[in-house]
């Protein structure tokens, strides 16, 4: 079972009995069914099918993980760690996995303090966060999950602008931008009012953009929309015609029909943002790597090293369903040695 905002699978439909023409027939067909139904129970063969990937997440031969996981952080990693719990919860349906959205940084808190098996980060843990965590005994590793594509939104009536540098977006989001209007950003926009949108201070897509263009973790103009919950750029790009906003590439994905993706110069042209782009490298600088940091305690739990290996194990199929960028087979490798390096 999964606590989450976000969509649940569908089960898988029951088969039916053919109809029994005699009362003697019901009994002695009844009595042969429930003698299966034992026998494939005793065997391991109760437990469900994941009907989206073939792996099995047990630790054991025939056995059956309960429990209950806690995860929280990035709103970018949310998704995906989401989409693996809904397919994991179709082979363990006792564990139940919570997914929480309080941005990266808010995850780290309340990993740091103990309060998490899981935390979702868009990018790597700071400084001060190693030294919260070490202070709170908190072990963890880190497992590289996914990759992303920073994209920059535009409302879909936008018909004025295809591609943007690293320049002119730092003279829109830079800390002393007074920048209000497409056209001041280059004179051939049209006179349309600037609407901004984009992640709270708590959120790694925010750390990540600003460093990346900006040239400063956290160095952002402040009179922007922010929020926590990326579908409130979503709602405010796609209702202002001059609207513009940042956030993972899963989100415009979903949200395509009312977003416009604008492509990227770093210096060598304009790219898109594409899974194709993101693993080649070519996306520059706004390709970005996703991680689940796992806290060691919880990894000696059954259900948390069952989830674990889910995860890694079906994290190509899990990735591509989520609209997420997978791992290259070299990232997959390190991030399997990675677990079984924690399991000892």
């Amino acid at each position: 079972m999964i606590f989450t905002s976000w969509r649940p699978i569908a089960g898988a439909a029951a088969g039916t009995l053919r109809r029994m023409h005699t009362r003697r027939e019901q009994l002695t067909k009844t009595a042969l069914l429930l003698g299966l139904i034992a026998l494939l129970a005793g065997c391991g063969g109760g437990r469900g099918n994941d009907t989206a990937g073939t792996t099995t997440a047990a630790t054991g031969a025939g056995e059956n993980l309960s429990g209950r996981i806690e995860a929280d952080g990035s709103s970018t990693v949310g998704p995906f760690t989401t989409a693996a719990a809904e397919r994991f919860g179709a082979v363990e349906p006792d564990v139940q996995v919570t997914v929480g959205v309080s941005g990266t940084g808010g995850g780290f808190e309340r990993f740091c303090r103990g309060e998490t098996d899981i935390s979702n980060a868009s990018r790597p843990i700071k400084d001060e966060e190693v030294t919260a965590c070490k202070d709170g005994a908190i072990e963890y590793v880190e497992f590289q999950v996914a990759n992303d594509a920073l994209t920059v939104v535009v409302n879909k009536d936008n018909d004025w602008v295809t591609c943007l540098t690293i320049e002119q977006l730092g003279a829109i989001w830079g800390p002393d931008s007074k920048v209000k209007n497409w056209n001041e950003v280059d004179p051939s926009f049209p006179d349309e009012a600037l609407s901004l949108f984009g992640p709270g201070t708590d959120s790694g897509t925010f750390d990540y953009f600003t460093d990346e263009v900006n040239g400063e973790e956290g160095a952002s103009r402040s009179d922007f929309s922010a929020s926590e919950d990326d579908n409130n750029t979503v709602t405010g790009v796609s209702g202002e015609k001059g609207g513009l906003g940042y956030f993972g590439f899963s989100y415009y994905e979903e949200n395509q029909d009312t977003l416009k993706a604008v492509e990227v110069d770093g210096g060598d042209g304009c790219v898109a943002p594409s899974v194709e782009n993101a693993q080649n490298g070519m996306y520059k600088p706004l390709a970005r790597p996703l991680f689940i940091y796992a806290k060691r305690e919880a990894l000696a739990r059954p259900e948390v090293e069952g989830f674990m290996r889910y995860v890694l194990d079906n994290g190509i199929e899990v990735a591509e369903a989520s609209q997420f960028v997978p791992l290259t087979d070299e990232q997959l490798t390190k991030a399997q040695a990675d677990l079984e390096g924690a399991l000892g």
